[in-house]
């Protein structure tokens, strides 16, 4: 149950609520002195504050009280008691956060029912707290995965800007986290117990974007059969997310630059302006400046939106961050078969580093994702990433540099023995010859497709693998990591190649 502390002057009725909340099992601490219960609020930190309003004749007391409780930590849930004739004063502490009032004389049971209803919206405001301090946690700078250079200034630069009331201004192709940035900066900033609204611009026609961010009145149009506040208003006090402005049409820009200018919306159909507090963070994936060139953005409007602005580097840009993001997308990932956590071999790793990821994080993520869907095993193979990859892979040189780019990745992440690709230009002892293989043995001869390489070295492989355990076939799944079954397709492929 909860603790409740009671504050009257009145002795009986202290004993009387006092006897009632401990038969309900509160916690009470009883005071019939208005100083007292001030200086007892903190140690005792209780969820419940029931007061009357004027402890001393000359003050209401009360309210001194019921401003105390709310800024304790966590802040206590008020009650007031006043006498009849008094309800200004009860509606002057429902003003300061006060959770309800009861006019004396009242029945036990009132307030009992009172309490309740009290230790009830005590309860979800503690559970609005945690959820909003797991969010803060979630998009905290730190959660944000990159370790490069460029990543380390973005994040220097978003802590230095979160608590400020700037407008900023998002910069970086699709795909590179910034609704993620977005988020880091809304909810590390004093408006992260308000609304974070985020709204894709280019997601919506002109008509029905202009709704969304500024509501309408009933009847001002074909289907407005209600009043409707816009996300400007649903934001108010918190943070809105306009992301893609560049496709903002010109007739909304001028009703956004109105918005930043003098805080105010005016809904669709409706002459009276209503203020908004509101921290605009907008974002694009291509140059303002160009669309400025263009004529088809507002240049007033650019240099209102540019007054921070972050550039968030392409994921090709910081090819170190490749393994961190992969470990990131892959920790909480089991295989369903086996129960294990996946894993990455080294040759794998090492395309994803190489390649140039025009979608960015987004497009690694989803690679990630389908590579773990069709894994056979525990281990995410090159085979088992996207045929694109695969014919980009062909430019790959197969260098050295390795170990270093891997210096991020966490070292039980990537496998460094993998059965089904040749990690070396040079043969393992016991392999067969280029020849057997069908693989080029002159650096200048023709090139196959990488799929006929790739199938030749896994034949290779198999062979070698057989070879070893004697023509089991059971054993040498087991080696391969593959089940039966696959093993027996890929022989059968081999002999029908």
């Amino acid at each position: 149950m909860a603790k409740v502390l009671l504050v009257d002057d009145e002795v009986t009725m202290v004993q009387m609520v006092t006897e009632m909340l401990r038969g309900e099992g509160h916690e009470v601490f009883p005071y019939t002195n208005g100083n007292a219960a001030l200086e007892a609020l903190e140690p005792v930190a209780p969820e419940i504050v029931i007061t009357d309003l004027y402890l001393d004749r000359a003050r209401a007391f009360g309210l001194e009280i019921l401003q105390k409780a709310r800024g304790i930590s966590p802040p206590a849930v008020v009650i007031v008691i006043t006498a009849f004739g008094s309800i200004e004063t009860a509606v002057e502490a429902m003003k300061k956060g006060a959770y309800d009032y009861l006019e004396k004389p009242f029945k036990l049971e009132e307030l009992k029912h009172c309490v309740e209803r009290a230790l009830s919206y005590s309860e979800a405001v503690s559970e609005n707290v945690y959820l909003r301090k797991q969010l803060k946690k979630k998009y905290h700078f730190n959660q944000i995965v990159g370790a490069s250079v460029k990543m380390q200034e973005v994040f220097k630069l978003v802590e230095r800007v979160a608590d400020t009331e700037s407008t900023v201004l998002l910069l970086g192709e699709s795909g590179t986290g910034k609704e993620l940035v977005a988020k880091a900066l809304h909810f590390n900033s004093r408006r992260q117990f308000a609304a974070f609204i985020p709204i894709n611009c280019s997601a919506l026609p002109e008509n029905l974007l202009e709704s969304e961010l500024f509501g309408h009145r009933k009847g001002s149009f074909t289907g407005a059969i209600s009043d409707k506040k816009g996300l400007f208003q649903e934001a108010d006090g918190g943070t809105i997310f306009l992301d893609e402005i560049s496709t903002m049409p010109p007739v909304l820009q001028s009703r956004l630059i109105r918005v930043l200018q003098d805080r105010e919306v005016r809904r669709v159909g409706d002459n009276t302006p209503v203020y908004v507090n509101v921290r605009v963070v907008a974002a694009t994936n291509e140059p303002l400046e160009k669309r400025v060139k263009e004529g088809v953005f507002r240049e007033d409007l650019y240099y209102r939106l540019n007054v921070i602005p972050i550039q968030l580097p392409s994921l090709r840009d910081r090819r170190d961050d490749v393994p961190l993001l992969v470990s990131h997308f892959l920790k909480n990932k089991i295989n369903p078969r086996s129960g294990q956590p996946f894993k990455i071999s080294r040759r794998a790793m090492d395309m994803l580093t190489a390649h140039d990821w025009p979608g960015n994080v987004r497009e690694l993520e989803n690679m990630i994702e389908r590579a773990c869907a069709l894994c056979e095993g525990d281990v995410i193979h090159f085979a088992d990433l996207t045929p694109e990859l695969q014919r980009h892979a062909t430019a790959y040189s197969g260098d050295t540099e390795i170990d270093t780019r891997y210096s991020t990745a966490p070292p039980a992440l990537v496998v460094h023995d993998d059965p089904f690709e040749a990690l070396s230009s040079a043969p393992a002892a016991g392999a067969p010859a280029a020849a057997e293989t069908g693989a080029a043995a002159h650096p200048h001869q023709p090139m196959g497709p990488l799929k006929d390489w790739v199938r030749q070295q896994e034949a290779a492989y198999i062979n070698r693998v057989l070879a070893q355990t004697g023509g089991d076939k059971e054993k040498a799944a087991q080696l391969l990591d593959v089940s039966l079954a696959t093993l027996y397709r890929k022989l059968s492929e081999e002999e029908g190649a």
